[in-house]
């Protein structure tokens, strides 16, 4: 598991964010979704804990089967989504999300707004985040994806008719007021021998530019937004939800996600089989269980191999039981199930020990 927090600073008050990012959030889901694929909001309800107060709990579905690399997509079921749970007890949030089709992924988002500019070290626990696993991100000068660019959202130029802010400029964060820091301890769990630390890596990068890119959105939208009230985006939200899950909802793609439990604490159940397996089945002819598997298991095997994370039963012969492709279908030994200790229903516990 790689753990890391990150800073980002926005020239917002607390409570302006709120809003903001409600705001953002909702229109750049719209934006990303359409043809069958995008996220689609399951449900969306008022929550309650005894410690955080009142709140609300969401939970959406991810679809993005055509945005993976050829070589996942080989395997890869065409009902493919990633399942995100939130639980929004602003100025603090957690929110996890998980994979239908590999369930030794995961990532689990801790969240807390404050009004400075980032210099409180001891956010999430008494003692300091180690320097090396804390990464400031600066919506002015940091470097994210050429293709996300837009003339209109760049931040050295743009203005504020409504507020007055921007544009913003170099060490923004040590002279502007407001300032508000979103501080974010992020943990990414990817089980699979060879390839966790590159995948991990490789997630916490897109994370990176996931934030960065949000993150000036919800500043360059700011004359779009700044006069609503809180009932105001929740009414927006609802209506650009109905919107965005049309877009989903294209026949033949839909899948039925609809949750026995609004805030369910269990993962999905699943059967694993390792990669050895499916190559023995392969070569033995037994295509019962899936007449596409000698198919599949030729991609995996490939895979590895061309790879420098070779796996050793290639060589040895040898199987890994511990190396693992989740399949969906039938029910995993109970102890195999996760098990939580949390605070309240189905929030992942953030503090060092889980994390471990």
């Amino acid at each position: 598991m790689l753990i890391k927090e990150y800073r980002i600073c926005m020239p917002l008050t607390v409570e302006e964010y709120r809003i903001g990012q409600l705001y953002m959030i909702s229109k750049h889901s719209n934006q990303q979704s359409g043809a069958g694929e995008g996220i689609k909001v399951v449900s969306n309800t008022a929550h309650t804990d005894p410690k955080h107060g009142e709140g609300r709990y969401t939970e959406k579905c991810i679809h993005l089967n055509s945005k993976l690399p050829p070589w996942v997509r080989a395997f890869v079921p065409n009902c493919f989504y990633i399942t995100e749970k939130a639980w929004n007890f602003y100025p603090f949030t957690v929110t996890e999300y998980t994979c239908s089709f590999l369930q030794k992924f995961s990532i689990r988002i801790e969240t807390h707004f404050q009004n400075n500019n980032g210099s409180n070290n001891r956010v999430f626990n008494e003692v300091p985040t180690p320097a090396e696993n804390v990464c400031p991100l600066d919506i002015v000068c940091d470097e994210f994806p050429e293709r996300h660019y837009k003339a209109a959202e760049d931040l050295r130029t743009f203005h504020s008719v409504k507020t007055k802010r921007g544009p913003l400029t170099d060490n923004w964060k040590l002279k502007h007021n407001p300032v508000m820091c979103s501080y974010k301890l992020v943990a990414v769990k990817f089980e699979v021998y060879g390839l966790q630390t590159r995948v991990e890596e490789m997630v916490h990068k897109n994370i990176r530019d996931i934030l960065l890119v949000g993150h000036r959105q919800a500043f360059a939208w700011i004359d779009e937004w700044f006069d609503m009230s809180l009932d105001d985006v929740r009414i927006y939200e609802k209506n650009i939800q109905e919107q965005t899950n049309k877009k989903v909802s294209i026949a033949g793609t839909e899948v039925n996600h609809q949750p026995k439990d609004l805030s369910p604490s269990k993962p999905g159940m699943l059967r694993s089989v390792s990669v050895r397996e499916e190559l023995l089945m392969a070569q033995s002819g037994d295509r019962a269980s899936d007449p596409d598997l000698p198919r599949k298991a030729n991609c995996l095997k490939q895979r590895f191999l061309s790879g420098q994370e070779q796996r050793p039963e290639f060589q040895s012969g040898m199987d890994s039981t511990s190396e693992r492709i989740a399949v969906e279908g039938a029910p995993c030994p109970p102890s195999r199930m996760a098990k939580t200790g949390n605070t309240y229903p189905g929030v992942p516990t953030l503090c060092p020990s889980s994390l471990e």
